[in-house]
């Protein structure tokens, strides 16, 4: 890959709170990768819009409201629209269970 990864950090949803998400793109781009924060309360829709605008690699999503079991099928579902199937997608929710959430 002659260009560096490019990773598109987003919270969507209502959750307010981002240090997590500020930790990881901070973490992200410290090894050497081009990270774009999208900001807090992000709609599924904005968060395609701007992976496919930024020509993302990978989008990692945050969010502790419980909305997850939504708002991610919802980013997967939207991106299978628009026919990219080639961004990895990652994240990390707050489950009541004590299991580990995976998208």
């Amino acid at each position: 890959m002659d260009r560096k990864i490019r990773v598109l950090v987003a919270k969507p949803g209502l959750d307010g709170h981002d240090r997590g998400a500020k930790v990881i793109a901070r973490a992200l781009r410290d090894a050497g990768m081009e990270v774009v924060y999208t900001g807090l309360r992000q709609t599924p829709e904005q968060i395609v819009q701007a992976a496919v605008q930024e020509d993302a690699d990978v989008i990692a999503l945050s969010i502790l409201s419980g909305a997850h079991n939504h708002l991610f099928p919802r980013v997967m579902e939207l991106l299978a629209q628009k026919g990219v199937n080639d961004v990895l997608v990652i994240g990390r929710a707050s489950c009541r269970e004590r299991v580990l959430c995976v998208v």
